[in-house]
């Protein structure tokens, strides 16, 4: 059990405060009602790590959890956690994962999207993903995870989906939003999934993190339990996923990649794995496809359909970060010559090179690959005596000759090395050039040569995150409003503080509770359940209890879900 990690300094820019202080009584009993419908369905159902791990987590399903005492319950399991403004890119999310970090979005849902929110909240990211982490087996899983999907490449059509869809799922969640701007976010949302056409390493690989730690099951396909976050964390989804209306799929990894899911809805199928050794075999299986192990031209083709940042690796160790917008190629269609464009950054053994950071190569970056033509061994293996064999002495015109016809002439003045590898060559008065074209012009500086004859691996982010991304905004927490407690948010503290402290003076309260209830909040069906709870337990005033039987009998007239949300709440006042 190894000690929860701190959070590398290029993701605390996405950490806010968790600004405990801002839940209503009101935001405080949609969490306990959802955690005690769930606790009581799940104690049989979900994963035997789940009842325990709640606890172990630093969960009560009396009242919403402070992210500060789950990250030091966490910690003797080898995680943390941290709290963070609502949907973050994919990669990040990821990110947080593999450093043993979950990232937490303290919203809560509206009591009106009690069932199920498509935005992330506390209930979804807290009791959802935080009580099977207790778990050794599928920690590792999911901290594998992270290593593995912190590195894979979207496309530009993807990025622009994923802003859409925390944009439309925002304004669905805020209750602020107008129809013409919720018309309007759908729409836009629609467009973007509409261009996208291809299926990425991102996509299929957050088609399986979807498919387990979201919505997986685990065991035998007739009898399965609950595991996803997804599933765990929702009133409706929860029981209805181990029903027949749910198909459920034998575990196959390359079925999952193959099957996309919408957010926005149930799911109409889900996935049964037989262990979570399972999923470890599944995720190591796939990242074999991935550009990061592959690397190549394959690779290079990824990160410049991603239009994003993306890391570059050559075989000499030299790590190229920066946005991929041009591949050169040969006849064979083989990649020769890179260029990125704006800020740029090498690295070696993911440490970023002294002198090599965003300030000096601000302007992008172009380089060669492929092995040089007057030698028998790759260039970042030969030594000053070697290089001067073949003609590349320092402060000496020198020109090197690429088999693919790729032309450096200039004069060297640095060789870079590392670990008795050749990492970079610095020229002056240097020209590159490749048939008719001139890539780089004397006049431009210093023409750092980028030394390897293949690329290895290309991965999505920085390779040096922390030297990359430090002059990143830092997302900011937004000042806490301070405003008085609605009518009806004091009646429910009043009979939360009821429940807490057990005062002498519980019946006045409570016919107070429900004579305000019974004359201003006609359609309020939760606060009422509580009522009842306490009258039930307390065994008071049976007349009352009718009043408010009857009360919620004509409220499940409003709405197609308050009938299944009342009598499940009903179910549980004597609990």
């Amino acid at each position: 059990m190894g000690k929860a990690r701190k959070i590398p300094r290029h993701l605390q820019k996405y950490v806010v405060d968790q600004q405990y202080e801002k839940y209503t009584p009101i935001d405080h009993a949609v969490w306990r009602y959802v955690m005690r419908q769930n606790h009581n369905y799940l104690k049989d159902t979900a994963h035997q790590a789940y009842v325990g791990g709640l606890k172990s987590s630093g969960i009560s399903v009396e009242k919403i959890p402070n992210v500060t005492d789950m990250n030091k319950a966490l910690e003797p399991f080898g995680w943390g956690a941290a709290n963070i403004d609502g949907f973050i890119p994919g990669v990040i999310f990821f990110d947080f994962q593999a450093h043993g970090i979950l990232p937490i979005a303290s919203d809560i849902r509206k009591l009106e999207n009690i069932q199920y929110t498509p935005a992330p909240d506390i209930i979804h990211e807290a009791a959802g993903h935080a009580p099977i982490l207790c778990e050794k087996k599928f920690s590792e899983y999911v901290k594998l995870f992270g290593q593995i999907g912190s590195k894979a490449l979207a496309t530009s059509e993807e990025h622009e989906l994923f802003e859409a869809v925390r944009t439309y799922s925002n304004l669905l969640e805020s209750g602020k939003a107008t129809k013409a701007e919720i018309e309007a976010a759908k729409a836009n949302f629609e467009e973007k999934q509409a261009a996208v056409t291809e299926l990425s390493e991102a996509e299929q690989i957050s088609r399986l993190y979807w498919w387990t730690v979201e919505y997986g099951l685990i065991g035998i396909v007739d009898q399965p339990q609950i595991y996803g976050a997804g599933l765990l964390s929702s009133v409706s989804e929860g029981r209805s996923s181990l029903t027949d209306s749910v198909k459920k799929i034998p575990f196959d990894l390359q079925t999952v990649i193959e099957t996309g899911f919408d957010i926005t809805k149930p799911q109409p199928q889900l996935f049964v794995c037989d262990s979570f050794d399972q999923l470890i075999d599944a995720v190591m299986g796939f990242s074999k496809t991935m550009a990061f192990k592959v690397g190549g031209t394959k690779g290079l083709d990824k990160a410049l359909r991603s239009n994003h940042t993306a890391t570059i690796q050559y075989s000499s160790g030299l790590q190229l970060t920066g946005t991929l917008c041009n591949i050169i190629k040969d006849e064979k269609g083989e990649a020769i010559y890179i260029q990125t464009e704006g800020p740029c950054a090498l690295a070696y053994q993911n440490t970023e090179l002294s002198g090599h950071g965003k300030t000096t190569h601000q302007d992008g970056f172009g380089a060669p690959i492929g092995k040089i033509a007057n030698s028998l061994n790759p260039l970042e293996k030969l030594s000053d005596e070697e290089l001067k064999g073949i003609g590349i002495e320092i402060g000496k015109e020198s020109t090197i000759n690429y088999e693919s016809g790729v032309k450096v002439a200039g004069t060297p003045q640095h060789f870079h090395r590392k670990d008795c590898k050749l990492l970079l060559i610095s020229l002056k008065d240097c020209t590159v050039s490749y048939a008719d074209q001139t890539l780089f012009h004397r006049d431009w500086g210093t023409y750092d040569l980028a030394v390897g004859d293949r690329i290895t691996s290309v991965f999505a982010g920085a390779a040096d995150s922390e030297q990359f991304y430090m002059d990143l905004e830092e997302v900011e927490t937004k000042p806490l409003v301070k405003r008085e407690l609605s009518q009806l948010e004091q009646l429910y503290g009043k009979v939360r503080n009821i429940r807490e402290k057990q005062n002498d003076d519980i019946e006045s309260t409570l016919l107070e509770v429900i004579g305000k209830l019974t004359t201003d909040y006609k359609e309020d069906w939760l606060l009422r359940i509580e009522v009842m709870e306490l009258l039930v337990k307390h065994k008071l005033m049976p007349d009352q209890q009718l009043l408010i039987k009857k009360q919620l009998e004509d409220i499940k007239l409003l709405h197609d879900e308050y009938p299944v949300l009342i009598e499940r709440g009903l179910m549980l006042t004597n609990a």
